[in-house]
């Protein structure tokens, strides 16, 4: 009997050695008749995700100082990749609901089919209102503590239809997370939901119920939700939905309410995502919350934002590095990016596209693992918003005709979500010359992604180097490129 009891745990531990060893098994990647696929999106042409060129690698020797190169080394390897999305809102809902069958469904295949579109992967919504909506509302009656009168019917018009259709679209499976704007008014010290003011003591324990009841009563529609954020922009007062935490306000929060409160209510899975706001003050919020214990172990990780060029300056992707450096078990999440101040004459304007494709790959070089737009839909007039917070979508729909209009942002984002699949590796990339800038992952299936942006007015003639093989490429002025191989 002792025999066969040993014999039985010997079989259990090589089985699951070899489940383990199955799990990490990294994809080899090799140049070995590989023909370079080379997508193009570029200004002052009609080129927009289109394939441009077939190449081949031949031998490769010592670059000269006078040649521009871009440097792929498959063997040095970082994040694991988790996806690319864009924010369903009231306000994307509204306007989509606007739109004829046909349009909708043009719409659903340009951002969530990976052939027809670009293969969003990731979806940003809210809980309860934002200022992108037509109206502020939350999902109770003004003063239940108790969260007896809690329905997200108000969802059920416009929101969760949307969802429901794009995650349809996306193969039935999208990873979606939550954020709140602002708790009620009467959970707060200015008595509104607008304007800042901040989360009163007494009703901690009740705004963390309310979390789990949303994520509960979503789930329950058949909408999966993956995790969650504390508070969007918590440090900023605005003049529509907001709410201020300090980083001890919000470590505390996490600690002593929020993350009980998943676990007790059976949600402990969910992947709780800290400060969601701008890259300057994130080194603070990460070293005040990750380096408390207790709040860390609710703690999956940190979102961020790019506005930090309000104030004049340029974006701070090193602090993305040193947060990664700092704290590199814990994980890095773009959370929403815009351009501001909608302006109907500035649809095809391109450093609108170009700022999507610059901090997409600066932020993935510094360790981010996934990267949310703001609003995926909005009107002719950028809202609707109901404090007239108007801004720019990747794709805007003209509501009188009925038109959908695809911006620069739509390309530049889908050169990357189209081509970098969910389980990517980053792999070390690197450039000869600040004109270009660059990122790679190497998926699963094999292909290696090499994303190259040319930030100059000039076209450039390129190598990509891998060991001792080299392709020749060109890239035109203003351009970004897809390698796939």
């Amino acid at each position: 009997m002792k025999k066969i009891i040993t014999v039985a745990l010997l079989a259990m531990t090589f089985l699951s050695f070899s489940q383990q060893t199955n799990k990490t098994k990294q994809v080899v990647f090799s140049t070995k008749n590989k023909m370079i696929t080379v997508y193009t999106t570029a200004e002052n042409t009609k080129l927009r995700l289109t394939q441009t060129d077939k190449l081949v690698f031949s031998g490769a020797k010592q670059p000269l100082e006078t040649e521009i190169s871009v440097f792929v080394e498959p063997k040095k390897t970082f994040q694991n990749f988790m996806g690319i999305g864009g924010a369903i809102t009231d306000a994307s809902a509204e306007v989509f609901s606007k739109l004829n069958k046909e349009k909708q469904q043009e719409f659903l295949n340009a951002y969530y089919d990976k052939e027809k579109g670009i293969g969003y992967s990731l979806l940003r919504t809210t809980i309860h209102s934002s200022d992108f909506a037509s109206e502020s509302y939350t999902y109770i009656a003004e003063g239940d503590k108790e969260l007896k009168t809690f329905s997200i019917e108000h969802d059920r018009k416009y929101r969760i239809p949307m969802l429901k259709e794009a995650i349809k679209t996306a193969g039935g499976k999208l990873l979606l997370y939550v954020s709140p704007w602002s708790p009620p008014a009467f959970m707060k010290s200015n008595g509104s939901m607008l304007k800042g003011g901040v989360l009163l003591p007494e009703y901690y324990q009740s705004w963390a119920n309310y979390y789990a009841k949303f994520i509960k009563a979503y789930e329950k529609e058949g909408m999966p939700i993956w995790g969650l954020t504390i508070q969007n922009e918590p440090m900023a007062t605005q003049t529509w939905e907001s709410c201020i935490f300090s980083a001890e306000a919000e470590r505390d929060f996490l600690k002593n309410f929020l993350g009980p409160t998943m676990k007790k209510e059976g949600l402990g899975d969910k992947k709780i995502v800290v400060w969601d706001h701008n890259r300057d003050l994130m080194n603070h919020r990460a070293n005040v919350i990750f380096s408390d214990a207790e709040a860390s172990k609710y703690a999956w990780g940190m979102g961020f934002h790019w506005y930090e060029t309000w104030a004049g300056g340029a974006p701070m992707f090193d602090n993305v590095r040193k947060v990664h450096e700092d704290y590199p078990s814990k994980n890095l999440l773009f959370t929403e990016g815009c351009v501001e101040k909608f302006d109907a004459d500035k649809y095809q304007f391109w450093a609108n596209g170009e700022r999507y494709g610059s901090n997409m790959i600066h932020d993935f070089n510094n360790g981010t693992v996934g990267w949310t737009d703001w609003n995926i839909l909005l009107d002719q007039n950028g809202g609707p918003n109901h404090v007239g917070n108007f801004c720019f979508a990747p794709i805007h729909a003209d509501t009188t005709s009925g038109e959908l209009i695809y911006t620069p942002s739509y390309y530049y984002i889908g050169h990357f979500s189209k081509f970098i699949r969910p389980n990517a590796k980053r792999v070390s990339t690197a450039v000869s010359r600040s004109n270009l800038i660059s990122t790679s992952f190497l998926n699963k299936d094999g292909k290696m992604v090499t994303v190259v942006m040319n930030q100059s007015d000039k076209n450039i003639t390129y190598n990509l180097i891998i060991a001792s093989e080299k392709t020749v490429v060109e890239i035109p002025a203003n351009g970004i490129q897809t390698l796939v191989y």
